[in-house]
């Protein structure tokens, strides 16, 4: 382990505030997403801990993206009557990784709900994983994740309130869907979607090794 990993996750840490900060200071949650992309696709182009395969990195134009969705963005009360139900996770390097529900989103417009997962281990973090219609198509077959605090992936909310700030168009692919030496928790059946969420990242899996199409 280097400290190169370190500085993805300090990247990527540093993005999310941003967009956060600025979007609290009224800029328009679009340009904020212009430049969670921007960062995103140098980080997958130039980084060495870019989850792409060699061949795939030779080649790449940037990740695919959905146009922005401003209805596809909310601030959201947790419901926290939930049973404390467990979901555990084989990672390979990592061992079980176990995380804990401790709430539930329910998405606008008849879309579904999404539980609200506690990382039970050092450090914890609230993660959001989702898959939708899309996914195995437009989308990884596992599904995307939206929210990964631990990782840095934090779009904001109020504690005070109970809320989480809910914008798909800032779902992601994780990294086994570029590179299928990685194990990667998957969006249990309580984060699927029946719809289709055409927002965010995106990959067309007819093109090359790594299923990764251009940025649109």
């Amino acid at each position: 382990m280097s400290l190169s990993l370190l500085d993805w996750r300090r990247t990527v840490t540093g993005l999310y505030r941003d967009v956060r900060e600025s979007i609290d200071n009224g800029q328009d949650p679009a340009i904020a997403h212009r430049q969670w992309r921007a960062v995103r696709d140098e980080l997958f182009a130039r980084h060495p801990d870019s989850p792409l395969l060699p061949d795939d990195r030779t080649r790449f134009g940037g990740l695919a993206y959905a146009p922005y969705d401003p209805e596809l963005r909310w601030v959201l009360p947790m419901d926290n009557d939930v049973s404390p139900e467990m979901l555990r996770v084989q990672t390979g390097t990592d061992g079980t990784v176990e995380f804990k529900r401790i709430g539930r989103l329910r998405i606008p417009g008849g879309r579904g709900q999404l539980d609200v997962w506690w990382l039970t281990g050092y450090g914890g973090g609230i993660f959001v994983p989702v898959k939708d219609g899309l996914a195995g198509g437009a989308t990884y077959g596992g599904g995307r994740y939206l929210l990964d605090t631990v990782k840095g992936a934090d779009l904001g909310g109020s504690v005070d309130d109970g809320t989480l700030v809910v914008d798909l168009n800032f779902c992601y692919q994780p990294s086994c869907a570029y590179d299928p030496a990685w194990a990667c928790p998957l969006a249990p059946p309580g984060n699927t979607l029946s719809v289709d969420v055409y927002a965010g990242e995106l990959y067309v899996a007819s093109e090359f090794s790594g299923e990764l199409d251009a940025a649109s």
